[in-house]
């Protein structure tokens, strides 16, 4: 996650381009969907590898299928090889792990589905903007690199069911911690967000009475919040969960208020792409989606790699 970002300051341009993706039931007993910019991915996440993300206290895991609606399982049999296609330098989602080989959350995911299904997985680590263009001239099966859902994208591929959202939430210096805000709440308070996004379009729409204050990217938003210069700022919530349990933050800040999620402003959710037509691989794949979560799999990876909760 992650995803509307940065994982370093150089990232901060390439944030404006690739915002999150919020949608659908983002914890158990939480419903209603975000995605944000089309055909881009989450914001990143700091260049951490799992292992030196500070721990923290337990956390809820976002559950975003419904026992209800048990896929049933599919003729596997046509499947015996998927090749998956990921990003390269994207933590903690993708990067190369200190052996040289592809790593991260969407690495360990794509292999826990090869599991359930039973079948040979390759991963293949390529440029983002490329990762379409090989699919569609078959040089992979199947692609899981945080890649927001869009109607731009469902022109070119196909999905799975969406197997991440990203929620939407404030921050605050901690000596001004909020349990829960509201619009009234935040009349005539400061609130930092970034220029252009998503973000600044909801609180536009739905925090008419604050006082906006919008920034070129992430490095000046969280400095400002910080410096004093707002009294919030309002981003996703796994890019802004790594930074206020990183050094970068200083230890000055915390959330406040729970996750928002609103689907007309922010979209479909993050999916697995296919090529267009290939429903074998695509209900494979939803399949083992659900195999994989029900089994406890898929908490046990958000916990390895997202300990601080974005919820």
């Amino acid at each position: 996650m992650a995803p509307s970002q940065q994982a370093k300051s150089s990232k901060s341009a390439r944030s404006l381009l690739r915002r999150l993706a919020i949608g659908g039931c983002l914890l158990a007993g939480l419903s209603g969907a975000n995605a944000q910019t089309p055909a881009k991915r989450p914001p990143t996440a700091p260049p951490a590898t799992p292992q030196t993300v500070p721990q923290a206290a337990p956390q809820a895991v976002p559950g975003f299928w419904d026992p209800r609606r048990r896929p049933e399982r599919p003729d596997l049999s046509r499947l015996t090889v998927i090749r998956f296609l990921t990003e390269t330098d994207y933590p903690p989602f993708n990067f190369t792990g200190a052996d040289g080989n592809p790593a991260g959350f969407n690495v360990d995911l794509a292999r826990a589905l090869c599991d359930e299904i039973k079948v040979t997985c390759t991963v293949q680590m390529r440029r983002f903007e490329t990762l379409v263009d090989a699919l569609t001239s078959n040089r992979g099966d199947a692609i899981i690199a945080s890649m927001a859902v869009s109607p731009q994208l469902r022109a070119r591929v196909d999905f799975t069911d969406p197997y991440y959202r990203v929620p939407a939430r404030f921050v605050s210096r901690k000596d001004a911690v909020m349990p829960e805000i509201r619009p009234e709440y935040l009349e005539g308070k400061k609130v930092g967000v970034i220029a252009g996004s998503a973000h600044e379009a909801y609180l536009k729409a739905m925090f008419t009475d604050a006082e906006l204050h919008a920034y070129p990217n992430d490095d000046a938003l969280r400095s400002a919040l910080r410096k004093g210069e707002v009294d919030f700022i309002f981003g996703d919530a796994i890019s802004l969960a790594f930074w206020i349990n990183g050094t970068d933050s200083g230890d000055c800040c915390a959330f406040s208020g729970g996750p928002f999620v609103e689907s007309r402003f922010f979209g479909e959710g993050i999916g697995i792409a296919v090529r267009k037509g290939n429903d074998v691989l695509r209900q494979a794949l939803n399949w083992a989606l659900f195999r994989v979560w029900e089994k406890g799999r898929y908490t046990d990876l958000w916990l390895r790699y997202f300990s601080v909760s974005p919820f």
